[in-house]
């Protein structure tokens, strides 16, 4: 086991690491740009090292500066998180010629999944289903064209390395592709320094439901079951729940199976997560793998009773997985609480948190890295807390949700708390009727 870990992160995630280091005797290090001074990641892990200024790109983007302070502390392994280094192969390759334990997969699995098309040819060979799109990048227009009137009306243009909707458009109807391509491919050079498009069929109410799996060091693979995240906004993700209102047991199976096997095509090692769309038909598809842990792990942990933090570490240190794939057995709901205006937009409001008060009582859990006097800067991701609920039912789990939500206070800064009780009030998530479209017709008003 390693004797003492560094996170290369920040925030919730940050201090989510150093408590389960800590239950696992293992010491800790955390780095900090100068904006997070104040943060309770660096209060709480054992060492704390400055990294930088508050520019990600001069801190936590900075593999150098990063690796600096694994020399300085002698710490012989690295947690990333998620967002930052988390999913990047040179950092991981990095981390191999150091020595020290990048806690995730391999370079070389990260490389396979995180370029979508080599993605997308790596399931087709493993059996797992895929959107009819097209095979590979599409060279120009006038193949685009050609590609999109063989899959039917409408599809989408994705950029091959991207990520949270950027190089992504909806093309319905053929006079509007030429338009589109052009934007996407302007849009995703000047967002990843590459303007590689392909065409998918776009799936029409499809819902966006994940499988967490975990894979160990001898090749073997576990699924633990389902999250639907559907509820989001601009492809980011508002709040996620475990099992999905949607899914039944065959189809829990069929897309688990299919899971274990996108894993065990790369011999995947670590926590990761196979990312599905899925039509109102109960027809699947893989959309991509995301190689870290994810926002939402806490939602499988509170239905599995498992700690993934805990898990991960001790793949990465070579501990075989024991057990089998896991189903839910209770029903938990994930709302991201950000530092936001919900109706204005949901435009970002960092500033100074004057009070706080978050809620308590059975079955309520809330990871966050803030308290009264804490200032939130400008420079990083708004999210501020995880609000998990878990209940025997869905409906339980929502009323307790709605309840919580109610004790949550937070003064000084505008945060999505009123967009998630009004959430909870609404017919079509009560009853679970809803895709990844269910933004486009939900108004925030103020009372």
């Amino acid at each position: 086991m390693f004797q003492k870990i560094l996170i290369a992160n920040r925030g919730e995630i940050a201090l989510r690491v150093i408590r389960t280091c800590k239950e696992m005797g293992i010491q800790t290090v955390a780095v900090y740009s100068t904006a997070d001074a104040n943060s309770l990641h660096v209060r709480f892990a054992d060492e704390a090292v400055c990294i930088g200024p508050p520019k990600s790109s001069e801190s936590y983007l900075s593999i150098p500066r990063i690796m600096a302070a694994v020399e300085i502390t002698n710490a012989d392994a690295i947690h990333p998180g998620y967002g930052f280094l988390a999913e990047n192969a040179d950092f991981a390759e990095v981390c191999k010629e150091y020595g020290v334990k990048f806690i995730g997969p391999t370079p070389d699995q990260i490389r396979k999944m995180g370029d979508k098309i080599t993605a997308k040819e790596t399931m087709i060979k493993a059996g797992v289903p895929v959107i009819p799109g097209s095979d590979g990048l599409v060279k120009n227009v006038k193949s685009g064209l050609k590609i999109a009137k063989d899959i039917g009306y409408p599809i989408i243009l994705k950029a091959t390395a991207g990520g949270g909707g950027k190089g992504m458009r909806i093309v319905w109807k053929e006079e509007d592709f030429e338009e589109n391509w052009n934007t996407a491919r302007r849009e995703s050079k000047a967002a990843f320094g590459n303007d590689g498009i392909y065409i998918e069929k776009f799936l029409e109410e499809p819902r966006h439901i994940e499988i967490q799996v975990i894979g160990d060091q001898k090749g073997n693979v576990v699924h633990l079951s389902e999250r639907e995240c559907s509820i989001q906004r601009r492809h980011q993700k508002l709040l996620e729940e475990s099992p999905s209102p949607f899914v039944n047991d065959t189809l829990r199976k069929k897309m688990g199976r299919a899971a274990i096997k996108a894993g065990k095509a790369i011999k995947y090692e670590g926590v990761g997560t196979v990312e599905f769309l899925v039509d109102k038909h109960k027809n699947f598809y893989f959309m991509e793998m995301n190689t870290r842990i994810q926002v939402e792990h806490c939602v499988t942990e509170e239905v599995i009773d498992h700690d993934l933090i805990k898990e991960q570490i001790k793949v990465a240190a070579g501990i075989p997985i024991k057990g089998k794939s896991y189903y839910p057995t209770m029903h938990a709901i994930e709302c991201r609480i950000n530092a936001e205006d919900p109706f204005n937009d949901f435009r970002p409001s960092p500033g100074r948190i004057q009070s706080f008060h978050s809620p308590k009582g059975h079955g309520v859990r809330v990871d966050t890295h803030v308290y009264a006097g804490y200032t939130i800067p400008p420079y990083y991701d708004s999210m501020i807390a995880k609000l998990i609920t878990k209940a025997q039912t869905r409906e339980e789990c929502i009323r307790k949700m709605a309840r919580a939500l109610d004790e949550f206070i937070v003064e000084g800064v505008n945060t999505t708390v009123p967009f998630h009780q009004k959430l909870m009030q609404d017919e079509r998530f009560l009853k679970g009727d809803f895709n990844t479209g269910f933004m486009n017709d939900f108004k925030m008003t103020e009372e």
